[in-house]
């Protein structure tokens, strides 16, 4: 049982290690607020040693909510699914305040991988999901190309998962373009004085919500004017 943040810090970081999974009652009044989550992320992302140069964020609306992650930089297991999403590369060092003209230079097809450290997976109470880096366990990256504006709302996009059927949307992302996270991620990235390095990644949230997949995960993202992801993943 956890009764201080830094004890929750402990056993995330176990369970990241081990595979064991956490009761949620067991540490549900020890993340009281969003201040508290990310405190938790930021301590177990120490203990595992994770460079910081793999974020996700997201938002409800281009005016949020926002929230953001580190992320794992190995694929997790006890896949819960997947989500397709698009990244972007950080250009160059950037510190609170600075200018963002010009600083995303790339962007690629990208898939995350879904998992929970809380035995009660996605029905854990939000900001202990959020304490677990918002259920992430991994992302896996196409091929870079220049970074570009493009019609993000009329995008068809095709997700191929083996024994199920395409599925096949156009849009759909929550914030109509995926660069709208960089001003919400970059003032959290920053604050307290860090440096997101040039080379950081961060995706950019789910075209079309989480996709359920067993087994080992694997198929193919294509999305319109990025081209064609095949991935796979012990799950």
């Amino acid at each position: 049982m956890a009764s201080t943040i830094a004890t929750l810090i402990q056993i995330l970081a176990a369970s990241h290690r081990d595979g064991r999974r956490l009761r949620a009652a067991d540490c549900g009044d020890v993340v009281r607020n969003e201040a508290d989550a990310y405190a938790v992320q930021e301590g177990v992302a120490q203990a595992l040693g994770w460079r910081l140069d793999r974020w996700k964020s997201g938002g409800a609306s281009p005016k949020g909510p926002f929230s953001h992650s580190p992320v794992n930089p190995v694929a997790g297991k006890a896949l819960l699914g997947v989500e397709a999403e698009v990244a972007l590369r950080i250009a160059r060092d950037v510190r609170a305040g600075d200018a963002l003209d010009g600083v995303v230079d790339a962007m690629c097809i990208a898939v995350e991988l879904v998992a929970s450290r809380w035995e009660e997976g996605l029905a854990a109470p939000e900001l202990l999901r959020m304490a677990d880096f918002q259920s992430n366990a991994g992302l896996l990256l196409g091929a870079w190309q220049p970074f570009r504006a493009l019609d993000w709302a009329q995008l068809e996009w095709c997700l191929a998962l083996p024994g199920q059927p395409d599925i096949v949307r156009r849009g759909g992302h929550s914030l109509a373009d995926p660069a709208g996270v960089l001003h919400a991620w970059l003032r959290h990235a920053t604050r307290q004085g860090a440096t997101v390095k040039a080379g950081t990644v961060v995706t950019t949230g789910a075209w079309g919500g989480l996709h359920p997949c067993a087994g080992e995960v694997r198929g193919t993202l294509a999305i319109e004017g990025l081209g064609e992801f095949s991935f796979s993943a012990a799950a």
